[in-house]
């Protein structure tokens, strides 16, 4: 692939003014919620399924202007906005054409945070502007064809981090990002986006609501900045069985919390095919008032991550979704072509829009599960004792900085009732700011606690921000008022609206609280029409406190407080519609603090009368509320008489009878404590073990621990027994969507404690037996694979696996195979765990088991993710790694419970026997009915071949025939030609050159390696320790099929020698050819007298003779250095020869002015593949090279047995100069080109099976598998 634009651009440039006079931001939202309304929108389908079927490679994604980018950056999509745009245009055009309103942006992933993967981050603005023109450049083409209007939607992706849990199960107040972070890098996005000519935003697979929260709160900020007010699409992601999202929100608490972005619409992608996505759909299409967009994916993937559902298979499937009137706006996700959109465009055509339907004003809150106030509900009850200015026991925990303790005190809050609770850390001694980040943080941590909703109480607005910066869901402020004056009033209201949040307003103005009935209500009604005609505050979201004061004081005018209340509560609630009420109820009874029944009458008594006026909502101790007619008579009465104010019966005044009625109730419990449900404590220990686990119980596991361990002939038996049983069960309730992730992470830390209780026990037995032996608690090394920069999977496995005592050595994103298996050395690990979500991943993975194999490792190899499955793993990974055992692990529930079988010496061996077992029937399955429909038979993609005018091409005939060698050539000339970016990573130094250099972790250690290097760069040139050496050579040759024919002269009429070459067999569309290197040659019909070079170059046979005397003078970094530099030699001589054959040798490129170092991004018309590489991947194919120059008697170059060249620093490869020639990867290739390539080969099916092994597309039979170490 090359950089470039499309060929119409100039034409489109010119049209664009003509196609969008009048369409300003306002008139394309009018325009698109008008086609809304009159039918069902197509959005496109899937960029990446498409980008994967082009073949890019490295080089294709780095394009001339990235050449020397520091790090690997193939898989980096976002990228081919700059390096490849007309394929990413030519895709939106495709989509365009078949039927697509919305064209999204490929700008999934260009923020900074997911773009620093790449160190792209400076790119970001620039992604996301181009990438917005590239999908408005499309709009146009099609357009200009069909006269129908689209839009553009600018992707905004949640990233990967997650800003709602940690990374970190030994410190779930940790975050790896926060909502600033993304805040901000969505900020930088939006700008390229707008300025790009979006007409809309589409925050699309929200795995966390927090991240998607953040990204809404930045919408507002840059449509503010740039004087826009564009329509936003918000789109979550179902991620289990359990129907919620990964961070644990369901459906309608998702909803909840995004409602008040307004957004056009709200929907579903990802992660479930259509027939799975319809329940949760439908959810939120009974729960939504506005649009309902989905774009499942093309079903889910099967054993090997491809997408094989039709389009009229996912067609079927969606047309359900309008049928039963559930969708606005449908498209496609992952796996979805132009074919499948097509497919749904013409199925759903005839289909009318769902209606919006008219939903009733009522406050709308979410944990991880939605909160309704409905009439249903006359009170809620918001748990009070989770604050530090309202409870003694709270505060001194928090002052203690003992969070764990105050999780209790909120879990027996919402156990008792509360459906709220109301969190307060104003405290002087602590940071009052850090407390409510850390405990909001752990609340998430917390699924029983996290299921409701939160209240941020503060009086300070900074300590409030704070918390809103904290919660996925919708929560409430408490609180806001006048007493700074309006502008400051407005000013929080605008920013709690932004955060997403309801809000309390206190009855409280510049004049100080409202504390009777006229000021209560004359102060609420002015700021409700502040808050709903200015703020456009939703009135069902307004709280109004008008203030509960404490009565029974004994002063006179505290008497009426109570009644005060109550009467405003009436007043409010029947002229203000929709709004709330709350207070503060137990400062009614602040007098009577100590005497708790006496107060938890007071506190019935007042909620009886103040419901009844309209309060219906109260912050009270959920677990101490009496009931009112449980109350004995006299108390009841007393209470009445103070909270109404009233006489009582027996005269005097209502405060003294009060007084004289709680001296009855001092120091009394008031009611029995309320009794634990501890039946399962009478349960065997094995089953109380497994209760504990699964509802995340640590109270009395060290108990119970050890009683498992005192009937145990061995410590290490209760971990294999009961403990493991009970994680068993955890799996299969998280595998039945029973449970969900953060009760998982529970479970695994209720592990963590019991063998940590076990630990001194076994190490005991090991000392008495004489020496350590094997941990059961071993070592495992975790990676997301090369090219992959999901790793939310395998962070969640992580924290398992060390809840559980493993050591776990997360090596990151994008880490190659070399890098996994040094540090697996290095760390002696017990396992390896592999990770990986796109599909390219699975043939990282078969790389990695077969260096395992080749690097004698026999240690189990774990395989996650999500595209892999236990078939992949049978047939593809399995068999490439005979020396140790691959093993798939369905989700982190069971990675314990592998691990602990696989290391256990007492269970090991016969845990791999049955996957083995398991494995091959597999496979012998797979084999019976193996089938894959992303690739063409052999003679279809012959006939989608590359197609060339060869009447209008004049090749240029070389200036020799036959083959010439070059000796000794100069080695200070070639010294300008070296790439030093391969000579850093030959010493292990990732980065690009001269970059590197500056680099601030490893920049000081580069520059004195590089300085080593000239210096010995001086000394070899100066006294010529190398004698570079190549020979090359041209002869005529044509293509006959998929084969270059080389003669022995110019008449064409003697065969010489022929180049094999394979082709490629993805199913390609549109205008893309299936390509096979031959197709670049001139086929021999057309009469064409085209040639073919062939090159073997090496920097010298003396290499290795020079590195053995550094060697045994015990001088290893000369030595090292040494093949390092000869080979960079070799590679600037094939570049410098390279160059001499284009502009002198060949010289179809006479007029060829590059600088060297220009060259490394090869800018230049012609391509030098080499088998054994991605458009050649045959390596028997040098054996023909290697005889037609006849290379070892010419410069002493060899093969090995296994196709290697001698010595090391030396490259082969053939030359093609046809203009349009250009590198492409042939990929997997099906049973039918192999037996073809063997029959024109004539070589035996098996042998070339061995050969091709990495790019084969089926599984040989078991007999014929070949080993990993047979190919190069």
């Amino acid at each position: 692939m090359t950089e470039g634009t499309s060929p119409m651009i100039d034409t489109l440039d010119q049209l664009f003014g003509a196609l969008t006079e009048g369409r300003s931001p306002a008139e394309a939202a009018r325009a698109l919620r008008k086609a809304a309304s009159e039918r069902i929108l197509i959005l496109d389908g899937a960029m990446g399924t498409e980008i994967q079927l082009l073949g890019l490679g490295e080089d294709d994604f780095r394009g001339h202007r990235f050449g020397a980018c520091e790090c690997h950056v193939q898989g980096n999509n976002d990228l081919l906005n700059l390096t490849q745009p007309k394929a990413i245009e030519d895709i939106h055009y495709a989509y365009a054409i078949a039927g697509a309103d919305i064209l999204e942006t490929n700008t999934f992933s260009s923020t900074t945070i997911a773009q620093a993967d790449y160190q792209m981050e400076d790119q970001v603005y620039e992604l996301n502007r181009d990438g917005a023109r590239l999908a408005r450049r499309a709009c146009i083409r099609a357009e200009q064809k069909d006269g129908k209007r689209r839009f553009v939607a600018g992707a905004l992706g949640p990233t990967n981090r997650t800003a709602s849990i940690s990374p970190d199960v030994n410190n779930p107040g940790y975050r790896a990002t926060s909502f600033d972070d993304l805040r901000i890098a969505y900020g930088e996005q939006l700008r390229g986006l707008i300025d790009g000519g979006v007409d809309l935003i589409l925050i699309e697979t929200i795995f966390d609501t927090l991240n998607a929260k953040a990204a809404i709160f930045a919408c507002e900020e840059i449509f503010a900045e740039k004087g826009v007010d564009l329509p936003l699409m918000i789109s979550g992601t179902i991620t289990d069985l359990s129907g919620r999202t990964l961070s644990g929100q369901t459906p309608t608490a998702f909803w909840h919390s995004v409602r008040h972005a307004r957004p056009f619409t709200i929907g579903l992608n990802c992660a479930l095919g259509a027939s799975a996505m319809r329940d949760h759909l439908s959810e939120i299409s009974a729960a939504a008032d506005t649009l309902v967009c989905a774009y499942p994916n093309a079903g889910l993937p099967n054993e090997f991550g491809e997408y094989d559902q039709s389009p009229d298979a996912m067609a079927a499937e969606v047309e359900i979704f309008a049928k039963e009137g559930l969708v606005n706006i449908v498209g496609g996700c992952c796996g979805s072509t132009p074919d499948h959109i097509k497919a749904l465009a013409t199925m759903l055509a005839g289909y009318k829009p769902r209606p919006i339907p008219v939903i009733e004003p009522l406050m709308r809150l979410s944990g991880l599960e939605p909160f309704t106030l409905t009439s249903e509900i006359p009170f809620v009850n918001v748990g009070e004792r989770t604050n530090v200015t309202g409870s003694a026991k709270f505060r001194k925990l928090i002052t203690a900085g003992d969070f764990a303790a105050a999780l209790v005190v909120a879990r027996d809050q919402v156990e008792n009732g509360a459906q709220i609770i109301d969190i307060n850390m104003d405290e002087g001694l602590i940071d009052s700011e850090r407390a409510m980040v850390e405990f909001l943080n752990l609340v998430a941590a917390e699924p029983d606690i996290a299921r409701v909703p939160v209240m941020i109480d503060s009086s300070k607005w900074s300590i409030i921000e704070a918390g809103l910066k904290c919660v996925q869901g919708k929560s409430i402020v408490n609180s806001i008022s006048m007493k700074e004056g309006e502008e400051a009033f407005l000013n929080q209201a605008r920013l709690v609206r932004a955060y997403g949040a309801a809000v309390v307003v206190m009855a409280f103005d510049e004049e100080g609280q409202a504390d009777t009935e006229a000021r209560k209500v004359e102060i609420c009604t002015r700021a409700y029409k502040l808050l709903t005609e200015e703020v456009g505050f939703p009135p069902e979201d307004i709280i109004f406190d008008p203030n509960v004061f404490a009565v029974a004081t004994g002063i006179e005018e505290h008497d009426n407080y109570g009644v005060d209340f109550i009467e405003a509560t009436r007043r409010i609630t029947s002229t203000l519609p929709h709004v709330h009420i709350s207070g503060g109820v137990s400062n009614l009874s602040f007098s009577f603090r100590g005497n708790e029944p006496v107060r938890e009458a007071m506190h019935a008594v007042f909620l009886y009368h103040a419901i009844q006026a309209g309060m219906d909502m109260g912050i009270v101790n959920a677990g101490q509320l009496a009931v009112y007619d449980t109350i004995e008579a006299d108390l009841r009465e007393a209470c009445e008489d103070v909270v109404l104010n009233r006489q009582p019966k027996g005269g005097g005044t209502a405060t003294d009878r009060m007084l004289e009625i709680a001296e009855k109730y001092r120091g009394t419990a008031g009611k029995e404590a309320r009794v634990q449900d501890l039946a399962w404590r009478e349960k065997p220990v094995g089953d109380r073990l497994a209760h504990a686990l699964v509802n995340g119980i640590t109270e009395y596991i060290d108990l119970d621990t050890e009683e498992a361990r005192l009937e145990a002939a061995r410590p290490l038996h209760v971990i294999e027994g009961p403990l493991m049983d009970g994680m068993n069960i955890v799996g299969d309730l998280f595998g039945a969507g029973k449970m969900f992730l953060p009760q998982v992470v529970k479970s695994a830390r209720v592990m963590k404690q019991a063998v940590a209780h076990l630990l001194p026990y076994m190490e005991e037995e090991k000392r008495l037996n004489g020496g350590e032996g094997r941990k059961n608690a071993g070592k495992v090394l975790m990676a997301t694979v090369k090219g992959d920069v999901h790793d939310i999977g395998k962070n969640i496995v992580g924290v398992v696996l060390a809840c559980n005592n493993y050591e776990v050595i997360d090596l990151g994103v994008m880490v190659p195979a070399s890098k996994i298996l040094e540090v697996a050395r290095t760390e002696k690990v017990d396992i390896i765990g592999l990770s990986g979500l796109i599909t390219p991943s699975l043939d990282e993975m078969v790389h990695v088991a077969a260096e395992m194999e080749r690097e004698g490792f026999d240690i189990p190899l774990l395989i996650g993710g999500a595209t892999t499955s236990r078939v992949h793993t049978a047939v593809k990974i399995h068999p490439r790694y005979e020396r140790g055992q691959s093993v798939y692990v369905t989700d982190a529930s069971r990675a314990v419970g592998v691990v602990s079988s696989l290391i256990s010496e007492e269970t090991r061996d016969q845990t791999i026997q049955t996957v083995r077992d398991e494995y091959k029937k597999l496979a012998d399955a797979h084999e019976r009915s193996e089938r894959d429909k992303q690739r063409l038979a052999l003679v279809k993609a012959r006939a989608n071949r590359f197609q060339t005018d060869w009447a209008s091409y004049e090749p240029t005939a070389p200036s020799f025939s036959g083959t010439r060698v070059f000796s000794d050539w100069d080695l200070e000339e070639l010294s300008h030609y070296i790439d030093w970016t391969p000579f850093f990573q030959t010493w292990e130094m990732k980065g690009r050159y001269p970059g590197i250099l500056q680099d601030e972790r490893q920049g000081e250690a580069a520059r004195s390696l590089f300085a080593d290097a000239q210096a010995m760069l001086k000394q070899i040139i100066a006294e010529k320790w190398f004698r570079p050496q190549a020979v090359i050579g041209f002869w005529p040759a044509n293509s006959v099929g998929d084969d270059i024919r080389l003669y022995t002269g110019e008449d064409r009429k003697a065969e010489l020698a022929t180049l094999f070459t394979l082709r490629q067999q993805l199913t390609k569309r549109g205008d893309r050819p299936n390509l096979a290197l031959a197709d670049f040659v001139a086929p021999a019909e057309t009469g064409r007298p085209d040639h073919v070079g062939a090159f073997v170059v090496t920097a010298g046979i003396e290499e290795e003779a020079i590195s053995n005397r550094f060697a045994k003078a015990n001088d290893d970094y000369a030595s090292i250095m040494v093949k390092a530099l000869a080979d960079r030699f070799a590679e600037a001589f094939a570049e410098r020869l390279h160059e001499k054959v284009r502009r002198e040798f060949w010289g179809y490129a006479t007029d060829e002015t590059y600088k060297p170092d220009e060259l490394i991004g090869e800018p230049y018309r012609g391509i030098r593949p080499a088998p054994g590489y991605p458009a050649q991947p045959d390596h028997t194919e040098k054996t023909t090279i290697f005889d037609l120059l006849d290379a070892e008697a010419a410069i002493g170059v060899k093969l090995t047995e296994s196709f290697a060249m001698w010595p090391g620093s030396s490259v082969s490869g053939i030359y093609l100069g046809h203009p349009e020639a250009h590198y492409f990867g042939v990929a997997k290739v099906e049973r039918d080109q192999v037996e073809d390539y063997a029959a024109r080969k004539g070589m035996d099916v098996l042998e070339v099976e061995r050969w091709l092994a990495p790019v084969l597309n089926y599984v040989p039979k078991p007999a014929e598998q070949p080993r990993a170490e047979a190919a190069e």
